[in-house]
Order: C-alpha cells, then structure tokens, then sequence
C-alpha cells in the first residue's frame, strides 16, 4: 500500500515538473522548438498549418507564436507586428506567453514601420522585464535617436555597447548620438572608431570632420574636407567647410580651387548651392578678381533675390570693375595705395608743380606733406586719405586740423570714400581743412593716368 502512494506521489511530481518545463520553454519564446518544427517540416508547409490553425481559432497562441516566428524571420514588418500585437493583448490570459519577447519583436517591427511611439512604448516593456537585452537596448537606442531624444538614446546605446562591445552598429550610434547633441570632443573617439569599423561610410567621416573642427583640431579636419571634396552626398558641404577654412587663413587660391570643385558638382540643394557661390564671390573680389566676383553674384541675385548683401555688393562693385583706380583706392596693397594718392595730389594740383616732403602711412590712413608751386601761389599742404567708407565725424577733423597747425600747412585736406557728418562739415567752417567726400574723390580719380 505504502508503495503505491509512492509510486503515485512520484508520477505526480513528474507530471508537475513536465509541466513547469513546457511552461518555462514557452516563456523563453519557443524559439527553439520552432526552429526544429520549420527545419523538419520545411517553412511553407509549417506557415500553412498555423494558418489553417488560426482560420479556426484567431486566439490559438501556438500558431501565432510559429507565424510570428516566421514573419520575423523573413523581416515582413506588417505581418510581424500584427501577429505580436494580438500576442501581446492575450498574454493577460495566457501565463505561457514570453511578454519579453513578443514586446521586444513587436517594438522593432515598429521601429522598422515608423511606428515611433509604438516602438518606444513596445520596447520600454520588454527592457523592463529584461534589461540586459542587447536588441532591446539597442533598438530603443535608435527610436529614441531617431525622435531626438539624445540623451536618453546614449543611455540606452551605451548599455548595448555593454552588453555587445563589438558591435559595429553601436560605436556608430553612440558617436552620431553625440555628434547630434552637440557633444563634439565626447563623439569624437566613437566616430574614430566606427570609421577603423565603416570606413567606406562617408556620414561618419564629414560628421568628424565638423567635430574636429568644434574641438580645434582645424589641420585635420581640414584634410578629411578636401578628402571629401568629390562625393556626390558629401563633397559641397566639405568644399564649403574647407574653403571657408582657407579664407580664414587668407590662402585665397585654395578657397578658389574648394569652390571651384564644388560648382562643379551635380545635384547640390540649393541652399548649399547659393553658399557656395557667395563665398566664391567673395574670394574672388578678394583676389581683385571683381569681373568673376561680380558674375557670381548676380547669379545668386537671379537664383534668390534678396540673399543676405548681395544688391549692395553688386552695386558696389559695378562701380569698382569701371574704374581701376577706385579698385586700387579701396582694395590694393598700401604701396599701390600710396602711389594713387601722390597721383592724386598731382592731378588735384594738375597746373602747379608739386614736390613731396613726407609720407605717413598708418592703420586708419595715409597722410602726406607737400610743397605747392602755382604760377599764382606756394603753399605747404598735408592730404589724408582714408580709406574707410564709413561716415568720418568732427573728432577725427578737430585731431587733424590740429595737425595741419602742428606741421605749419597752410591747408589740410581730408579726402574719404566715405562721408563726413554734419558736424564735422561745420567745424571746418573758417578753418584751412578742406573736406573732400566720395563724390568728388571718384570724379579725380576718373581722370588719373597711373602710367602717365
């Protein structure tokens, strides 16, 4: 008798353990057991069978758990995330369902879906119950990345990395992740090492670039720019970059060459396109090309009426290409400058012989003294010339009719390509201070023959 009960307890206890055994399989997902079933039975035949399943019972969860698996499998994201979903809503009444896993496939077929919200919401479940996840992480990772939510996507990709660390995917994200939240010296050995990993990826490689640029690291930057300057996806933005870099250095030929590049390049949104141009412009009145400077510009006016100064710069510089000598007068080197405003004291003085005592050149101006010799006159003058256009006021006047007395001139002149204000206007009233303005200062200069 006593053997009997003993025999039964232990039958019992086995039927228990059998039990919790197949429950526990299950919420591991059953990966597994499918697996065995599709490799035996063959893909097709096992999909047709779940389906005849479902068509009697929509709620039968082995047969949604073998579609699923198969769905997931093949990367049909429609069909995976319909199937998860309707597993997902009967694990209240089904124990056996791993909700870890249905949560985890069905926040990545979201993800592939553009389904954002569902795929963070799916994928928060399931690291919830599995934290230690490296797809859950990882993909939760990149959903948040790609809402913009940087911070708390480095958080997640950074655990994957973790849990995965070489993973070639992750070293990408997380330096992007950074790069993207403006974290450029933290980025920058993720971006390193994701390009030793991709370095066919050119995102990455213009991506370091900018963040070695942020951090002062300008030469090699530089040189990643100039690498990139013939990819069709990459190559404007770096001519751009490295062209601005050489301007910055005044290598003006350089910048010539990263723009040249550039324009030549097909397909640039129009944005880049315009600022390509505009620097080019620029680079070009600064090598005194002002004839292609000019016809850079009014393209941009064509493309985009009313970009940034580009009507004041073509105003200005019109007036420039017709006449060399106001180019001189505003653009060229001090000893060309010097020599225009000997020319121009001769010209201004074109019936008298006019001797040069002194020369001072200075950061503001040139100021030069000289003997007059009219049939009529004689008389010690000192011109200043500025070169500025702005508006010149009457301290600037008051210092230099002071220095007219000081030198013993007997007239001051005060040339600018500017204006004078009014006030200054009215102190040189009865004073010997001459005030010549632009109008008058382009008119001499019309009639100089510098090789005359």
């Amino acid at each position: 008798m006593l053997i009997s009960v003993l025999i039964a307890i232990i039958v019992l206890a086995l039927s228990v353990v059998i039990f919790m055994g197949i429950v526990s399989v299950r919420k591991k997902g059953g990966g597994d057991s499918a697996n065995q079933k599709i490799q035996r039975k063959g893909k097709s035949a096992v999909l047709k069978e779940a389906q005849k399943k479902l068509s009697h019972n929509p709620k039968d969860v082995g047969a949604l758990e073998m579609v699923g698996d198969i769905y997931y499998g093949e990367k049909n994201w429609e069909k995976t995330w319909t199937v998860y979903k309707t597993l997902y809503e009967l694990s209240t009444s089904h124990i056996e369902i791993d909700v870890a896993k249905v949560t985890l496939r069905m926040g990545i077929a979201a993800f592939y879906l553009g389904k954002t919200d569902d795929a963070a919401s799916s994928l928060v479940t399931s690291l919830k119950r599995n934290p230690e996840n490296f797809e859950c992480n990882f993909y939760l990772g990149k959903t948040l990345y790609n809402s913009g939510n940087y911070d708390k996507s480095f958080i997640c990709l950074k655990k994957a990395k973790t849990l995965m660390p070489e993973n070639p995917d992750v070293n990408e994200l997380l330096g992007e992740c950074l790069f993207k939240a403006q974290k450029y010296k933290e980025s920058l050995p993720f971006l390193k090492r994701a390009i030793e990993e991709k370095p066919e990826n050119k995102e990455l490689l213009y991506d370091m670039a900018v963040a070695m640029t942020e951090c002062g690291f300008g030469d090699k930057a530089l040189k990643v720019f100039m690498h990139l300057r013939p990819d069709p996806q990459f190559g404007a933005q770096s001519c751009l970059e490295a062209g601005k870099m050489h301007e910055r250095v005044k290598d003006y030929n350089s910048a010539i060459k990263d723009y040249e590049i550039a324009v030549k390049l097909e397909n640039v949104p129009e944005q880049i396109s315009i600022q390509i141009k505009y620097r080019y412009a620029i680079t070009c009145i600064a090598m005194n090309d002002i004839a292609k400077g000019l016809a850079l510009l009014k393209q941009i006016q064509a493309q985009k009426e009313g970009y940034k100064d580009v009507a004041a710069l073509i105003a200005r510089y019109s007036e420039l290409n017709q006449n060399k000598n106001l180019q001189t007068y505003l653009m060229s080197g001090t000893s060309d400058f010097v020599a225009l405003c000997r020319k121009f004291i001769s010209t201004y003085h074109k019936d008298g012989f006019v001797k040069i005592e002194d020369v001072q050149v200075s950061a503001d101006c040139v100021e030069i003294i000289c003997e007059v010799e009219n049939p009529k006159w004689e008389a010690k003058q000192i011109f200043r010339f500025y070169r500025s256009q702005n508006v010149i006021g009457d301290i600037n006047v008051r210092e230099f009719h002071a220095k007219v007395r000081d030198t013993k001139c007997d007239t001051g002149y005060c040339i600018s390509m500017g204006n004078f204000s009014e006030s200054a206007h009215k102190y040189t009233e009865g004073r010997p201070v001459d005030l010549i303005e632009k109008d008058e200062l382009v008119k001499t200069l019309k009639k100089i023959n510098m090789f005359g």
